[in-house]
């Protein structure tokens, strides 16, 4: 039997709320999904702030350790990924997109730099040449090009280049899962659909599995296959996105739905 990509059973964070208090704060409970391998998709994690949707990111990434439940990439529990090789081994196949691009990088240097670093830490180039050649595939991938974007500062950037930017220096050591914490809320809605459709790319022509963390209904209708709602700490609706985000069925799902347009109509007039 193959292993899943991603597996998580019933996966808690539990935070002490202090040293010198016993109240202790949920982040997250009891929650379960998993990804094949083989077959990718993009799938949702949808909560407000306060849910626990980057609770979940960050055990998921394994910078985080669950108090309850476990977590499996490839069949292999993360808490047994402790040694060096095994750490740049996850993190070749694990990659992070940040929320923010123009916080992700140093604006007093290059962008070009961190595609470089990257590409010397997780793949096997050495030589500059060999460097250039991986930045300059990966921004192929994302619509870019490393003769638009060498030596320049972010500022010289928009931001839907720059979070372009940040998708190829993930895409660099070829991961099979990309972890994107609301890639698109700090962009231009104008922008928004060029990075959404990114994503759908990824995944059609790379097989790219994402996991997409949003409070935003509409780009999730819109790009994703699956979803889980979440809501202090649960995850209290999954299923079909289109289905679930159509016509949700809990209390606070349909709660949601109704605070924005639908889905169909946001999403109508963004295009």
């Amino acid at each position: 039997m193959t292993a899943k990509l991603l597996e998580l059973r019933g996966v808690g964070r539990i935070y002490g709320a202090g040293p010198f208090s016993r109240r202790q704060v949920v982040a997250v409970q009891d929650v379960s999904f998993a990804l094949d391998t083989g077959r990718p998709e993009i799938f949702a994690i949808i909560g407000e702030s306060g849910s626990g949707k980057s609770t979940l990111a960050r055990m998921i990434l394994n910078t985080l350790t669950p108090t309850a439940g476990k977590i499996s990439f490839r069949g292999r529990d993360l808490a047994t990924i402790r040694r060096r090789r095994d750490r740049v081994g996850f993190m070749r196949a694990v990659q992070p997109i940040f929320q923010n691009p123009f916080e992700a990088f140093n604006p007093l240097r290059r962008v070009d730099r961190y595609l470089a670093a990257t590409a010397r830490h997780f793949t096997d180039a050495r030589r500059p040449d060999d460097v250039d050649r991986h930045m300059d595939a990966a921004l192929h991938q994302v619509g870019l090009s490393l003769a638009e974007v060498g030596g320049r500062f972010p500022h010289e950037l928009s931001g839907g280049q720059l979070q372009r930017v940040a998708v190829a220096r993930a895409l660099i050591p070829g991961p099979a899962l990309l972890v994107a914490d609301e890639p698109v809320s700090m962009i231009d809605a104008s922008l928004r659909m060029t990075v959404v459709n990114l994503f759908k790319s990824l995944r059609d022509e790379l097989g790219v599995s994402i996991i997409y963390i949003t409070h935003d209904l509409a780009t999730a209708y819109y790009v994703c296959d699956r979803v889980i709602i979440m809501r202090r700490s649960r995850v209290v609706e999954e299923g079909d996105a289109r289905a679930v985000l159509s016509a949700p069925h809990h209390p606070y799902s349909i709660q949601l739905k109704n605070a924005v347009l639908s889905p169909e109509d946001a999403w109508a007039e963004r295009s």
